[in-house]
This record gives structure tokens, C-alpha cells and sequence, in this order.
């Protein structure tokens, strides 16, 4: 394997990471993924399996947080408050603290 070195600004690298993390990769690994994108002779998406489960994952979601917050707007503020927790720890909040 070839190994290529190059120089990233701050504010670049950090979405390359936060975007790595939320598809669970490595930095590394993303952007290999990104340059095979690019390469790719059919112009596929790579991350198309995982976007087509995320979407999925937040129409579900969104179903069930319509239910809970019509029959209890307290669990429903409970659980949003949860998910914005886990969010931050992986760094998928924007700097104003909303879902990116």
C-alpha cells in the first residue's frame, strides 16, 4: 500500500473527523472511502447503504417521537435531552448545540 502525506487546515480535518466518526471509520479509512468515490467509474455513492439506514432510522424515529411527545411531552424532552448527549459525544452537534 501506498502512503500519501498531505496538510489538512484545522477547521477541514475536524469535519473529515467528525464525519469519520459518525460513519465509524477512521479518519484514514474515510478518506480512503472519499478518493474511491471519486474513482469510481460508475459514480456510485459509497455510503449509500448507510445513508439509506439512516434515513430509514430517522423516519422511524420520527414516528415514535411524534407518539411520545402527544402522550407525554415530559418523556419525549427527557429523551431528546438524552440524544443530544450521545450526539455531542461524538461530536455530531453543530457549534449552536443542534443536530447537524
Amino acid at each position: 500500500m501506498v502512503k500519501i502525506n498531505f496538510r489538512l487546515d484545522e477547521r477541514l480535518h475536524e469535519r473529515l473527523h467528525r464525519r469519520a466518526l459518525g460513519a465509524n471509520l477512521s479518519v484514514s479509512a474515510y478518506v480512503r472511502r472519499i478518493l474511491e468515490q471519486a474513482l469510481d467509474e460508475r459514480g456510485r455513492y459509497v455510503f449509500s447503504s448507510q445513508d439509506e439506514i439512516l434515513a430509514t432510522a430517522i423516519q422511524i424515529l420520527s414516528i415514535v417521537a411524534t407518539s411520545v411527545g402527544q402522550q407525554s411531552p415530559k418523556a419525549l424532552e427527557e429523551g431528546m435531552a438524552q440524544a443530544r448527549a450521545i450526539l455531542a459525544e461524538r461530536g455530531l452537534l453543530g457549534q449552536e448545540g443542534g443536530a447537524r
